[in-house]
């Protein structure tokens, strides 16, 4: 039986498209069967997989209004290795009209039970807001994976998501967890970042992934060529770290169902990150905010990114270079011809 998961967070820009599109196709590369669901009307992560959206003979919206089965929307991205239910500008207008109809906030969840004994994985892209769509997203899910920048905003967003998750898991799905939060374009050389990322893992434990996802270029530039990062170049940094992702999210839940822990993580921490869903996270995620915001240990001129900046303060055996970051000038790059293959 798979297992489903949302990648959600009602704050836009942080990376859960692309979260969703290269996990898919890390997993699929260490071997799983992967079923990914487009759940936002802007159907990036069906363009960004291959899948023309303006060509489907049907979408998820077609699945959500029962017009359709899983089994009927589903289209296989024959280079990235999985199979995807992709979204269209149609979608845009179902929560309108499942305002009325019964069921309305389990449809899709009813509509995965048909075909996920075919998948190990199945991965939801929700839309950047907490509408019915996502609500659909959450009622199907045995759990929820939130990227997340290091950055203070998103801290506060981390709040109402947190709220929404107990909500849902209180009244609509039990089985909800939250399997923990990735950072996603992460850069080293700031300190805020840095800060962030030590005071999340402090307050958070193991619900924070071990991977982080760099910022790169490459992972940018692969949606202009329909694949994701991990398929349209396997070498770069970000590509590898989506892989490497992949390989702990299968390590972690092997680990679970055994009752054991991966190595160097303690079995207790690793139960309550995956089984619980503590009443303390909103407190814990005002915590972290209020350390950020009230702590005096970043001075700004330690937050520049500007080369003169890093080499001022590092040896060069230890400033960063062009291949250690992967933050090469798109406008540099050789041109290349997207290839608009479709999927069939």
């Amino acid at each position: 039986m798979a297992q489903i998961f949302c990648i959600a967070n009602q704050k836009g820009g942080v990376g859960k498209t692309t979260t969703t599109v290269n996990l898919a196709a890390g997993l699929a590369k260490v071997g799983q069967r992967v079923l990914m669901v487009d759940l936002d009307p802007q159907g990036n992560a069906t363009m960004g997989s291959g899948i023309d959206k303006r060509a489907l003979e049907y979408s998820v919206y077609d699945v959500l209004l029962e017009s359709a089965t899983m089994a009927e929307a589903r289209v296989r991205a024959d280079k990235c290795g999985y199979d995807v239910v992709g979204a269209n500008r149609e979608l845009a207008g179902a929560e309108i009209e499942m305002v009325g109809l019964n069921r309305r906030e389990k449809r899709l969840k009813t509509a995965l039970v048909s075909v996920a004994g075919d998948y190990d994985y199945v991965l939801i892209d929700c839309p950047p807001s907490l509408s019915l769509l996502t609500l659909n997203g959450l009622c199907s899910a045995h759990g929820v994976i939130v990227p997340m920048q290091c950055e203070y905003f998103a801290l506060e967003g981390l709040t109402d998501l947190v709220n929404t998750i107990k909500q849902v898991h209180a009244n609509l799905n039990k089985n909800l967890q939250i399997v923990g939060l990735l950072r996603v374009m992460f850069d080293p050389r700031i300190t805020l970042q840095q800060q962030v990322s030590d005071q999340l893992k402090a307050h958070f434990g193991d619900k924070v992934f071990d991977t982080v996802i760099p910022r790169n270029v490459r992972l940018a530039e692969a949606p202009s060529y329909g694949l994701p990062g991990v398929i349209f170049d396997p070498s770069a940094k970000g590509s590898q770290a989506f892989v490497a992702f992949a390989t702990e999210m299968v390590a972690r839940l092997a680990a679970k169902k055994a009752g054991v822990a991966p190595s160097g993580m303690p079995s207790a921490s690793m139960k309550g990150s995956l089984d619980t869903l503590p009443d303390s996270d909103e407190d814990a995620v005002s915590e972290v905010a209020g350390d950020v915001s009230q702590s005096d240990s970043v001075d700004p001129a330690e937050t520049n990114t500007h080369t003169d900046a890093v080499t001022s303060t590092a040896t060069p055996a230890e400033s960063p270079t062009a291949a250690d970051t992967d933050t090469r000038d798109v406008a540099n790059a050789p041109h290349r011809v997207p290839d608009t293959t479709v999927a069939k």
